[in-house]
């Protein structure tokens, strides 16, 4: 129907305004108003912001469910060996991540604060804080309708091999 957006492209659009900080320059801090003052009509606020090399593609068949989560793992903490049914794109807000999967040539990466994460579908892997401070992720999924968010039944995952 002309002149209708999908929710999801709307909140994907959001995401993505939020992750790139609504162009090149992040919004500048606002002093609260005062009771003369009328607040301004929209704030943006950065929660947190990362870099990938490697490119974004998003995409899930059909209906879909956009989840905003923020993850925190304590030392010694894991995710335990999951796979996802659609997409994953996190920042590291804090810490270090040692990520175990099959997409890296030598099987493990670490992210570190300010690093993004984006994770595609199917491929088992899983997350470890073997640092000595909580590792805080900003973390939006993107998965089918009726899907879990993570997986950890391993036959429901794709075999990837290491590129």
């Amino acid at each position: 129907m002309p002149g209708h957006r999908s929710p999801l492209l709307a909140l994907l659009v959001s995401g993505a305004l939020l992750l790139t900080g609504c162009g090149s320059a992040a919004a500048a801090p606002t002093a609260a108003p005062t009771p003369s003052e009328t607040p301004p009509p929209v704030t943006a606020v950065d929660l947190a912001a990362g870099e990938d090399h490697d490119g974004v593609d998003v995409e899930v068949a059909g209906p879909s469910q956009v989840v905003f989560r923020e993850i925190t793992l304590r030392p010694g903490a894991g995710t335990g060996e999951h796979c996802h049914a659609g997409q994953l794109i996190a920042v590291v807000e804090q810490g270090a991540l040692t990520h175990y999967a099959p997409i890296y040539p030598t099987g493990v990466h670490i992210y570190r604060a300010g690093d993004a994460i984006v994770e595609g579908a199917g491929y088992p892997h899983q997350g470890i804080n073997e640092g000595d401070e909580d590792v805080v992720l900003l973390v939006t999924y993107v998965i089918a309708e009726g899907e879990p968010l993570a997986q950890t039944d391993l036959s429901q995952c794709d075999a990837v091999e290491a590129h």
